[in-house]
């Protein structure tokens, strides 16, 4: 999708639609009044006709509106509110992108950056549209013999009364392009099955977008440098499956090389059968989707590497295929991870945990000012937290605040949940120092609890996106792209202050 900006008299772009927002006001005001007077009160005619109130969720479609050059005209219902919320734009624009990508009009001119949307400025709110739309009109079908057709719509212009606003409307364009493009990048990954999107697959891919850019290095440990780096516990997870474990890195250096990178790290379990504590067979398909925290960094790279932000990142994923076989791990073994601290193994389902510690302990080497993982990490994060927010922990206030505040901005939310001490001793174990799983009770947090013992040499955040990686299920099922927005915005936000 293309975007620009104009500005100018409305009525006299030529464009093969123009949107416009009406409210549920009686007396039309704004872009609404000044084009009702130009077309003679056609728009108010229809309104007074109540084939549009201006109810948040309505459209109508007006054709060849004398002294208006557009073509079609499309009113959209804003509500009633004198402010939208986030939710109400969003709704709006993908009411939008709903009605034009597949009509006659293959360019559109979009009147709604001035809408009013709490707490938004101009920047903020016209990125949140361009993201939204971008959202709206993402497709997969690459296994389809037969695929979908392409939406006809294929350009968007932004509108700006004021040629002082363009600068504005220019960059929250940039920026919604990058972070959309990282976004589709996650989502296509997650989506893949897991017969094609294998460990050795996800290095390809890493390896294929450190070309696109210069300056990226990057990264694949084989097993045999795991081994010697003494990473047992991410090997315990692979020794099942006939597929073989890849520790993943990528680095950009944007900035002065003695500046501390941040650090991504995600999980990148290509599928979770459970291994010997074998999953339920229902819905067992959606765990090829165990591996989004990987498919996330990889779209928070492009995103960032494309914007050439002045900011060394670091992403890392550790990479397995969690099988039951004859070499698989069992419930009761124990393995000593690369810190050096045992683990015994109750649960071979809590896998992620187990190759997210050693990837940790190997985040020390690069001297972070910050790491981030992000894994699809524990079921009774969606009992805490449904699938809309993501569990945010972690053993740095700053941090966790600044995550928390960038997903406001991104409207890609997060909430804290607690890391006391008194939960780390469910994770006590008469045999190792310490055991990979916390009882039935606040599962989410003792899996933090377990990450945490592997990050105390830096500030560690952990975001857990069960919840909010997927769709589960009917005809909406797909990987949503969640959190890019919200790490990409935690990394603009070191840049600008």
């Amino acid at each position: 999708m293309e975007f620009n900006v104009k500005h100018g008299a409305l009525e006299t772009i030529k464009t093969g639609c123009l949107v416009v927002g009406i409210n549920e006001a009686r007396t039309l005001t704004g872009t609404a009044a000044s084009l009702d007077g130009i077309c003679g009160g056609q728009i108010s005619a229809a309104v007074k006709r109540g084939d549009i109130t201006g109810k948040s969720g309505q459209s109508l479609m007006l054709f060849a509106l004398p002294g208006i050059s557009a073509q079609r005209v499309l009113l959209v219902g804003t509500g009633k509110n004198a402010e939208m919320s986030d939710r109400d734009f969003r709704k709006l624009a993908q009411k939008v992108v709903a009605t034009l990508k597949n009509g006659g009009a293959t360019d559109a001119v979009l009147a709604l950056t001035a809408l009013p949307v709490k707490n938004r400025d101009l920047y903020s709110r016209t990125r949140l549209l361009v993201e939204t739309v971008r959202e709206s009109l993402y497709q997969f079908d690459q296994f389809k013999s037969k695929k979908a057709d392409k939406p006809r719509l294929k350009k968007c212009t932004l509108w700006s009364a004021d040629k002082a606003d363009a600068e504005a409307l220019k960059r929250a364009i940039l920026h919604g392009q990058a972070i959309s493009d990282g976004t589709d990048l996650t989502r296509d990954l997650g989506n893949l099955p897991g017969n094609v999107c294998t460990p050795t697959y996800l290095a390809k891919e890493a390896k294929a977008l450190a070309k696109q850019f210069k300056g990226i290095e990057a990264e694949v440990l084989e097993e045999k440098d795991m081994k010697a780096l003494g990473m047992g516990s991410l090997l315990a997870v692979s020794a099942g499956s006939a597929e073989p474990a890849k520790l993943i890195r990528l680095s950009y250096q944007g900035t002065d090389a003695k500046a501390k990178p941040h650090v991504l790290v995600g999980k990148g379990i290509t599928f979770d059968t459970g291994g010997i504590s074998i999953k339920p067979g229902a819905s067992m398909d959606e765990m090829k989707y165990d591996m989004c925290g990987a498919a996330t960094v990889l779209g928070v790279f492009k995103a960032i590497v494309s914007l050439q932000l002045p900011i060394n990142l670091t992403v890392l994923i550790a990479s397995a295929e969690n099988m039951p076989s004859g070499t698989a791990a069992k419930p009761g073994d124990i393995v000593t991870s690369m810190s050096g601290q045992t683990i015994e193994i109750l649960n071979t389902d809590a896998e992620g945990r187990l190759v997210l510690c050693d990837a940790l302990t190997y985040a020390e080497r690069f001297n972070p000012a910050s790491v981030v993982d992000i894994a699809t990490l524990t079921g009774a994060c969606i009992v805490a937290l449904g699938s809309h927010t993501t569990g945010v922990m972690g053993n740095n206030d700053e941090l966790i605040e600044k995550l928390l505040d960038a997903g406001k901005q991104a409207d890609d939310r997060g909430w804290q949940l607690p890391l006391f001490d008194e939960y780390q001793e469910q994770l006590d174990s008469p045999f190792a120092d310490i055991a990979n799983i916390g009882g039935p009770k606040a599962g989410t947090i003792t899996a933090a609890c377990f990450l945490s013992r592997f990050t105390k040499a830096y500030p560690w955040a952990h975001l857990d996106i069960a919840g909010t990686a997927w769709i589960s299920g009917g005809k909406e099922k797909g990987a949503t792209g969640r959190p890019v927005p919200l790490l990409t915005q935690y990394l603009l936000n070191q840049v600008q202050g």
